[in-house]
């Protein structure tokens, strides 16, 4: 819960809207997924991934759109759940996996920029500061999140010594209060489902990918078996229900997911805790979150893009087949073309689909 507070208040401001929005989405999503879920102790709350394919039409639309785009795209997921999409995963080639991290990793750098630039030049030491720590502090004592003991150290001194720098607060307002239901208010039109449609295909897909890909971490972890197609479904439902208690939707966490079972947790109760405690720490701390320097968490989100990208991809590309490269090369750069995991995705596997055919061809030849 204490490792969720910083990425969810990143994320939201990521994808263009106030930290309750995506608070409120790593609350109620990590609680649904404990029940409708189909892999135990794996962590589910608003991602950096969801954010990036939302932000775009949080900024032209506004936020009631993100929210009916959320819940679409989790009855796409249920949808694709039940028509046994999870099984159509082992298709997608290693290359475009690859190539998906390495661009998610890359977007979530450069999303980072606009806090780097006309700022105080306080801010780029304390960035460096914070990520030092991340950094360092693993080696002395794993017992406290790095990223956690950051935020508090550098939220710290910022206090302490008054320093004027941007926070938390100055990016909205926090949570003082319990989520509650509601539909988006946006009128229902068929122009208004072909604004959000390729928004919620973009969650549904990267979400369920991303889910699906760090449920088979977890197994290989634990040598125990999950249930991919529930889990499918369960993104889905909890999708939903982030959309109606204004989430902006997400998808599993690698990051909180690894602390948590490295932590011992293997059962849904640690899910359903860390959304609980998440939600009282808000709630109740919230005058102390709206201190956090944004310093302190950039510094979070470049720890999180260097260690979401794919590193030994880079070392082995000499002697990687030729094709290969070429998949995973053309995923990243479609994908940082149009900003949308989703397309970049579908055009890797495009690339390795006519790759594929390319060499059959030539074998029959």
């Amino acid at each position: 819960a204490l490792a969720l507070i910083p990425e969810a208040i990143s994320f939201s401001i990521l994808a263009g809207v106030d930290p309750r929005v995506g608070l409120f989405s790593s609350f109620v999503m990590a609680v649904v997924i404990a029940f409708t879920g189909g892999r135990p102790a794996m962590i589910t709350a608003a991602t950096g991934a969801i954010a990036l394919v939302v932000a775009p039409l949080a900024l032209q639309y506004g936020v009631e759109y993100l929210l009916a785009a959320v819940v679409l795209g989790g009855v796409f997921q249920v949808l694709l759940g039940l028509s046994g999409f999870a099984r159509l995963m082992r298709f997608i080639p290693r290359s475009v996996m690859v190539g998906f991290v390495n661009a998610l990793a890359i977007l979530i750098f450069t999303a980072q920029l606009p806090y780097l630039t006309d700022v105080s030049w306080l801010v780029y030491p304390m960035v460096a500061a914070g990520l030092a720590i991340i950094f360092l502090l693993p080696r002395v004592t794993t017992a406290i999140p790095a990223p956690l003991v950051s935020i508090v150290v550098l939220t710290g001194l910022t206090v302490a010594a008054a320093l004027t720098v941007p926070n938390v607060g100055d990016q909205g307002e926090l949570p003082d209060r319990l989520p509650f239901f509601g539909i988006p208010d946006l009128p229902l039109t068929w122009e208004t489902l072909t604004i959000i449609a390729p928004y919620a295909l973009g969650v549904a897909f990267v979400g369920l990918m991303e889910s699906l890909m760090t449920a088979k971490l977890v197994d290989d972890l634990t040598d125990t078996p999950s249930n991919k197609t529930r889990e499918s479904w369960g993104q889905g439902v909890a999708n939903i229900a982030s959309g109606f208690f204004g989430g902006m939707g997400g998808c599993a966490m690698i990051g909180q997911t690894m602390i948590n079972v490295k932590s011992g947790a293997r059962t849904r109760l640690s899910t359903f805790l860390s959304g609980v405690f998440l939600l009282i720490m808000v709630v109740v701390l919230g005058d102390i979150v709206a201190l956090i320097p944004m310093a302190a968490l950039v510094a979070v989100m470049i720890f999180v893009a260097i260690a979401t990208f794919d590193w030994h991809s880079l070392r082995t590309i000499h002697t990687m087949p030729r094709s290969e490269t070429i998949v995973m090369v053309s995923t990243v750069a479609v994908t940082l073309i149009t900003h949308n995991l989703a397309i970049g995705v579908a055009v890797g596997v495009l690339v390795a689909c006519v790759l594929f055919a390319r060499r059959v061809a030539h074998l029959v030849e």
